[in-house]
């Protein structure tokens, strides 16, 4: 990949990132995994204006987590996972260094389960 294109890949990111850092934007991506939804079905669950609504649901278009259709007066709004595929291969790079940590802390768990069994043992 050439420096440009690291450059747009990283900008994705960093606007997937932000976008997910909501907690409202988060649970709306949780409600259209069901499946698509209106602007009014999607501000239902929260206590949020309209307009407040509409500026998540912008950020998220933004980002590319979502689409929003155009049929008639519905606009319908659907989950587009491709830029939630790019967090996971970004992430999936840090996946050995967890592993090894993850490793580390069952190695130590089992010496300490090891000695206050020796312990018990010795009273």
């Amino acid at each position: 990949m050439d420096g440009v294109a690291v450059a747009l890949a990283d900008d994705r990111l960093d606007e997937t990132f932000a976008a997910l850092a909501n907690s409202t934007r988060r649970a709306i991506l949780a409600r259209l995994v069901a499946g698509e939804a209106s602007v009014n079905e999607l501000a239902k669950p929260f206590q949020l204006s309209l307009p407040a609504i509409s500026k998540h649901l912008k950020v998220l278009e933004r980002a590319g987590l979502i689409v929003r259709g155009q049929r008639a007066q519905y606009r319908p709004c659907t989950l587009d996972a491709a830029p939630l595929h790019e967090v996971s291969r970004w992430a999936e790079q840090y996946r050995p260094i967890w592993e090894d940590r993850f490793d580390r802390m069952d190695t130590y768990l089992q010496q300490l389960q090891h000695t206050e069994t020796g312990t018990d043992h010795d009273r």
